[in-house]
This record gives structure tokens, sequence and C-alpha cells, in this order.
């Protein structure tokens, strides 16, 4: 019986017993089984500016961080986010009570999701999603109602909302909106329309909003990020959730961060300090000096991502894919359906050897598989080499 438990009930709770290993996982699994080059996850091949490393050596070597740092966040990074918001947005947060640093945007959105929901709650949130996003309302015990982007292929070939469709899924159960915006993993830039038409929804029926901004310095062509919470009604109900990983390209430090009235932050700090209690102790230093790199930074890093995006999108578009420009982030979304397919689970786990090349099935972010069944992404923040390479072994596999 060694190993072996007396219960026929499951040993995953029933909350979770829908989520099994990523997809992300399956497919860098694939990666290093195939030798592909692995376009799924999204995260660098490179390392982000020395100056931003060497502040977390000297953070290390100067003994800061390297015990528990305090529960909200350092001071330094706290105030180096309220700045920033300032800077960019005209948003003014108190560093000392209406900013919390967390261990990535990740547990910001666990956080946020277990302090806010109740069991029952109904959590709007816009499909396709991340797909922790789906887990952590099931940790909360709340129900998830997907409201789908769909594809549009006239002039600018994107996904929209529907706005009607959003307020259709508004009930009296609903507590509160979750957006994402730049949007993983369609590209998707909502725009003021869009955002101006959330707000009133979500001040007419009092719901708390959650936005997940972590892709806000990847903005590109003629799109702009507009932060829900400078909008009329929505400073006090909404928590913007940010990063460093995607800004800066160290992913594994994993420090993220929400801004928020006080009474929603110490709300979340309350499910926080019961996760993680604290993290990233010397990178919290680090993340604090690269907010304040000059734009410089800011926009050669943008200007890189849209000459890597313009790359794999013409590349992929001469592979036979059907492809969706971005107007955010660092992924594509393609159409398999002109290459004869419309399965993409068994179109990317086919790939690696078919290819050698690695991506992800959008389905995988739907509720409504159906949905996304013939979509799948790829991600653009490598090297240029690596991707002229993906490039070449896509076109020369599919095409023949």
């Amino acid at each position: 019986m060694t190993g072996m438990t007396s219960s026929a009930r499951p040993l995953l709770n029933r909350r979770l017993a829908e989520f099994g290993t990523t997809i992300f996982a399956e497919m860098s699994a694939l990666a290093l089984q195939t030798g592909a080059i692995n376009l799924g996850q999204g995260f660098p091949d490179t390392d982000g500016p020395e100056e931003v490393r060497e502040a977390a050596v000297r953070a290390l070597r100067d003994g800061r961080g390297n015990q528990y740092p305090p529960g909200p966040g350092v001071p330094e990074l706290r105030t180096a986010v309220a700045a920033h918001q300032e800077r960019r947005y005209g948003l003014v947060y108190d560093p000392d009570t209406e900013v919390l640093v967390t261990a990535g945007a990740t547990e910001a959105i666990a956080a946020a999701l277990l302090a806010l929901v109740e069991p029952g709650d109904e959590v709007v949130a816009l499909e396709p999603y991340y797909d922790s996003y789906a887990a952590c309302i099931a940790m909360a015990g709340g129900t998830r109602v997907p409201v789908t982007l769909r594809p549009h292929f006239d002039g600018g070939a994107g996904f929209r909302l529907d706005l009607d469709e959003l307020r259709a899924a508004v009930t009296d159960r609903t507590r509160l909106l979750l957006v994402n915006t730049p949007h993983n993993p369609t590209g998707t830039v909502l725009t003021r329309e869009e955002l101006t038409a959330i707000a009133e929804l979500a001040v007419e029926r009092d719901l708390l909003v959650v936005t997940d901004e972590v892709y806000e310095h990847l903005v590109f062509d003629e799109a702009e990020h507009l932060p829900l919470a400078t909008f009329p009604g929505m400073r006090e109900r909404t928590v913007s959730i940010g990063s460093a990983g995607k800004t800066f390209s160290f992913t594994g430090w994993k420090v993220g961060w929400i801004t928020a009235a006080p009474g929603l932050v110490s709300a979340v700090r309350s499910a926080k300090q019961f996760l993680t209690y604290v993290s990233s102790g010397p990178f919290q230093y680090a993340v604090a000096e690269a907010l304040a790199l000059p734009e410089s930074y800011f926009t050669a890093f943008r200007d890189d991502m849209l000459a890597k995006r313009d790359l794999l999108a013409d590349g992929l578009a001469e592979a036979g894919f059907g492809v969706f420009k971005p107007a955010g982030t660092y992924f594509i979304t393609t159409d398999i359906r002109p290459l004869g397919e419309t399965d993409g689970f068994a179109f990317c786990r086919a790939l690696p050897e078919r290819a050698g090349v690695v991506a992800i099935p959008n389905a995988v972010f739907y509720d409504h598989r159906e949905e996304g069944a013939p979509f799948v992404r790829f991600a653009f923040c490598k090297q240029t080499e690596v991707l002229l390479e993906a490039v070449k072994r896509l076109q020369s596999s599919l095409r023949n």
C-alpha cells in the first residue's frame, strides 16, 4: 500500500481538477526533446540592461534584500513605481499605502482574485486569456464568465471586443472584471472607445476591475496604452498590475506590483502575505533603478521588438499562415486554416518534429475551445538570428 491512499477521493481538489500540467511545460519539454526552436513560452533569450543586472549584484553585495524585505515591498521600488505611474499616465499613488510589490504579475493576479472574490462571485474575463486567470478564479471559488475577442479580417486584421456581449455578460452576481491590455495572446490593444465603455459599465454596475498591464511598454504603430484607472470613476475601483519581467527582460526575477486605492491594496496584501510573504529582495532594488532609466531605453526596447514583430509576421505569412499582426505584446497569433489545418493542438504537437519550431495552441486560453481551435501563437522576444532560422525552417517544411 506504499504511496496509496485508502480514499477513493481524488488527491487534487475539485477546484483545480481541470488544470493539469500547463501547455507551456509540455511544449518546452517537446522543444528540449527535439532540439526545436522554442517560440512558445514568452521569455527572452537574452538578458536585459547590464546596468540593471549590475544593480542587482550591487544590492546583493551591499546586503540589501538578502533578508526579508518589507511586506509591501522595499520603499525604493514602491517610490519608483509611483513615480513611473505619475510620469507616464498622470496617475498619482502614495508609495506607502497605494503600491504593493508582488512575486511577479502572476502572484498579483492570484492575490487580487483571492482577496476580492467570494465563492459564487462571477468574474468576467476577456477570452482568450492567460491560463493563470482561470486557475486563480477557480482557487478563489469564483465563476469565470468569458467574453470572447473575435477575429476581424478587415483592414488591421485583429481581434476585437464586442461591447454588447460584454454588457450582456454582467449579471447581479458579477463582482469583478478582469481586463488584459495589451492583450496576451492576441496582441490586441483596447481602444479609448472600448475602455470608456468598460469604465462606464463598471461604474454603472459598481464592479471592481483588475487590469493586467504587463505589456504596457510594448505597444506598436498607432496604438496607445491607456490605463483603465485614468478613466472617470475608475481610480478607486481598479487594481492595476505591472511587472518588470516583460519590460526589462529579467523574467526570472519575478518582480511585479499593483497600484490601487488604499482599501484595495490592503485587501490584496492580506492575501499576498500568505502566498509568498515577500520575494525577490535584492532584485527589487535593481528594478527601482530600471524604472528610472531614460526614455531612450523604453523607445529602443519597443523599436527592437517592432522590428522583430515585422520579421516574424512577414516570415509566417510567407510560410502560409494567416497572420494577425499584433498592436502590442511580443506574441503573434496566426490562423492555420490557410495551411489546410484546423486543430491547433495537433498542429503544435507535430510542429517540433515537422519543422523544428515550437508554438502554442491558442485553444488552451479559451473556455470555448472551438473558438480558438485554428489559432496558434508564436513569441518574437528572441534574438534576430533565432527568428530568421525559425522562419527558414517553417517556410521550408510547410511549403513543401
